[in-house]
């Protein structure tokens, strides 16, 4: 019993409260199938447009998916996934809304507010019970995968995630700039605290391609992705290009539409086998 109320504390093993009376809460995982969450460690890496690919991917290979945008303060998925309007409520629970063109079921603090450009000025505590309210009160359906885009850094939110959400893993989003390397691994180090396994690594914006004669442009320099990989042991899952298409379809709730070949499928598919890969070797 003591050692299942521990397990994935930061504090494990160095703390003196007895388990019995430790209020930790103990993760759940409903009625999904898989439970992936999306994180980075540093914003502006395109986090959640990778989520959003990776939800997309998901839903085109043929998978009933569901999106929780954990990001309270700098929420993005409605726009990007095309959705507006107020959740109803219910009995069951909250109804989340569905994308346009794959039925990908969402919910956002965007869809709660009237007016989508007032920040939300809230401490810690209060955003980390309105996620533990995201989880616990919406009436997910039959959706059978769950893709969790987790706010930037190391703080309140993504511990809260962490601790009620019983996931599968973590899919680590990162830019080829060193600073981002590095700041995506304290993200990873703070995963390996709690107990949650590295799915693997997506590099975001590695590279462009010249729309004339398709040379290959470095434009953020050097990919750090190799080293990464070879320091924590776990696979890359996607180089995705600086895409302006993303862009326009993300900016006009279209990014459903978006294909650029088949690698939101390629990348969903690489992070199942990785999921497998980690079942299989736990």
């Amino acid at each position: 019993m003591s050692e299942n109320k521990c397990s994935g504390c930061p504090s494990e093993g160095s703390c003196s409260t007895d388990p019995s009376d430790c209020s930790m809460p103990v993760p759940t995982r409903g009625n999904f199938r898989h439970i992936i969450a999306v994180g980075s460690g540093k914003g502006g890496v395109g986090k959640s447009s990778v989520s959003a690919l990776l939800a997309i991917g998901l839903a085109r290979q043929g998978n009933r998916v569901a999106l929780l945008d954990a990001d309270i303060t700098g929420p993005s998925i409605p726009l990007m996934m095309g959705v507006s309007g107020m959740p109803q409520g219910t009995p069951k629970g909250i109804i989340p809304l569905s994308s346009p063109g794959l039925g990908i079921r969402i919910i956002s603090m965007n869809l709660f507010m009237e007016d989508t450009s007032r920040p939300v000025v809230w401490r810690g505590p209060l955003i980390g019970n309105v996620i533990s309210q995201f989880w616990n009160d919406t009436d997910w359906g039959d959706a059978e995968i769950l893709v969790i885009d987790l706010p930037p850094g190391t703080s309140d939110a993504p511990l809260t995630v962490m601790q009620t959400i019983a996931l599968d893993g973590i899919v680590m989003v990162t830019t080829p700039q060193d600073l981002s390397t590095r700041i995506v691994e304290k993200m990873m180090h703070m995963t390996s605290m709690m107990k949650v396994p590295l799915i693997g690594i997506v590099e975001n914006m590695s590279y462009a391609l010249c729309p004339h004669c398709g040379e290959r442009w470095d434009l953020f320099g050097p990919s750090h992705l190799e080293e990464v990989r070879a320091r924590w042991d776990i696979p890359v899952l996607s180089s995705l290009p600086i895409d302006n298409r993303i862009t326009l379809f993300g900016d006009t709730g279209r990014l459903e539409e978006y294909e650029n070949g088949s690698q939101p499928e390629e990348m969903a598919e690489r992070v199942l086998s990785a999921l497998e890969t980690l079942v299989t070797t736990s």
